[in-house]
């Protein structure tokens, strides 16, 4: 028979969505992963989502965030379809409620290179627009500076 083990469900999402959410990203970040890695975090961002989304202060903004790794993640795979679909889900959260142009320049920076992947080169260089006007908006040097930075490294490959 198993044993019931109680414990604190608000702890464990809190921690849970920070905790995957750095783990995807620390694997972002590596320079070589294998195909289980690629896996894997693609499961850590997804998780790290569903455990936000359970968290009483989960906002826009967190959505945001962690509807953009997600598609990061995929535009790092290649694979275009879902790199778009989560692009497009960030940017509804990013036009919600609360959410500053920081945030929407990203969305829109997810979606350039969502298209990039895809080879779509007109729709790339819209969402770059869109992400260049949202830009300056941002009242933050340092913020500006990190999207138009990430911005140039968008290219059709």
């Amino acid at each position: 028979m198993a044993e019931n083990t109680e414990f604190d469900r608000k702890a464990a999402h809190k921690y849970f969505s920070v905790n995957c959410f750095n783990q995807a990203w620390d694997m972002i970040d590596k320079t070589e992963r294998t195909p289980k890695e690629d896996e894997e975090m693609i499961r850590l961002s997804l998780a790290s989502h569903y455990h936000w989304t359970q968290r009483e202060d989960y906002s826009n903004t967190n959505a945001s965030i962690a509807l953009w790794q997600i598609s990061r993640i995929y535009a790092i795979l290649g694979q275009a379809d879902n790199a778009r679909r989560y692009g497009q889900l960030c940017l509804e959260a990013s036009q919600g409620e609360g959410v500053t142009p920081f945030f929407l320049g990203f969305a829109y920076e997810a979606l350039a290179r969502a298209e990039a992947v895809g080879g779509n080169e007109e729709e790339m260089q819209a969402f770059l627009n869109d992400a260049r006007t949202t830009a300056e908006k941002i009242k933050e040097e340092d913020e500006k500076n990190m999207l138009l930075d990430d911005l140039n490294t968008i290219q059709i490959k």
